[in-house]
């Protein structure tokens, strides 16, 4: 038996660098405010981009050593946005990045995307099992935008929930990241006639890979306190998110607001209270009877809350 906060919260994210860009400062919120933030991470990303060229001999095609190097900087990642339980699903390794949809690297036998389900969702029940948390965080059934490794780890995410609801522990409340369209729209009007727009050529949002109408999302976390713990997790990744990216063109823009608010659906569980005309949660525990600080109780076989 451990003793843990009463608030648990766990991430489950494809790649290093998905839970900082997607959800760093609701991590880094939550680790703040004392509640217990479990991420688990399901390959070492060895498929990425290499945006140091020094370091450009560690991709698949070279020594492929890239998903060691990118062990190193999650931890960093994690280090900055105060998040002190991190796990691999299965083990660091155990599923392999399966690049981008199409690709010949969907078929890699240890790829992610071709992961017996049931397998892998059994290796995220034990962390569940352990930790015991309140609510889940993961991506939508398209994975936000179309990865395999994101839609696999939706699938697991979604499966593991099952399988723990059957003995009793399961998540009460599971949220998917999600982006408004009006908060799209705003970037698209906004970035027009910048000479670093990242929405170049896309003429309506409804163009984009992802997107949620405002009425569909359930909550909006407002941790623009912690939009330097964002991006300085977002700088860890050094090798999948160069200085020049257009992510730190729009926090320049956007400042705390694009780099501290995040938004979700509501997958799983009741909706608590909320506000605005959406009637948008602010906390991903509304509803739930758990405290709201840092106090400490007892989880695992023995110590059912």
């Amino acid at each position: 038996m451990t003793t843990l906060p009463d608030r648990r919260l766990l991430l489950v994210h494809a790649h290093p660098d998905d839970e900082s860009i997607g959800t760093g400062s609701t991590m880094a919120h939550y680790a703040a405010t004392g509640a217990h933030v479990t991420l688990v991470t399901c390959t070492l990303g060895e498929e990425g981009e290499i945006h140091v060229p020094a370091l450009a001999q560690l991709a698949a095609a070279e020594a492929d050593q890239l998903g060691g190097w990118r062990i190193a900087e999650l931890n960093a990642a994690c280090a900055a946005l105060g998040v002190t339980d991190h796990r691999f699903l299965g083990g660091a390794g155990r599923y392999r990045d399966s690049g981008m949809m199409g690709l010949a690297t969907n078929d890699h036998p240890r790829a992610f995307w071709q992961a017996d389900l049931d397998e892998a969702a059994g290796h995220l029940v034990e962390i569940m099992r352990e930790v015991r948390p309140q609510v889940m965080v993961t991506y939508d059934d398209n994975g936000f935008y179309g990865h395999p490794d994101h839609i696999q780890a939706h699938r697991v995410a979604m499966r593991a929930h099952e399988l723990a609801a059957v003995e009793g522990f399961a998540p009460a409340k599971v949220y998917w990241t999600a982006m408004p369209l009006s908060v799209l729209e705003a970037g698209m009007t906004h970035f027009a006639e910048s000479s670093d727009n990242p929405f170049a050529g896309i003429g309506e949002v409804s163009e984009l890979p992802f997107g949620t109408p405002d009425a569909q999302i359930a909550a909006r976390i407002d941790a623009t306190d912690q939009h330097a713990a964002k991006e300085a997790a977002m700088r860890a990744h050094a090798t999948q998110i160069p200085d020049t990216s257009w992510l730190y063109s729009i926090a320049g823009n956007f400042g705390s607001e694009f780099m501290g608010v995040e938004y979700y659906t509501l997958a799983v569980g009741e909706k608590g209270p909320g506000s605005g005309p959406y009637g948008w949660e602010d906390d991903l525990f509304a509803g739930l009877d758990v405290a709201d600080g840092p106090d400490r109780s007892p989880v695992g076989a023995a110590g059912l809350r």
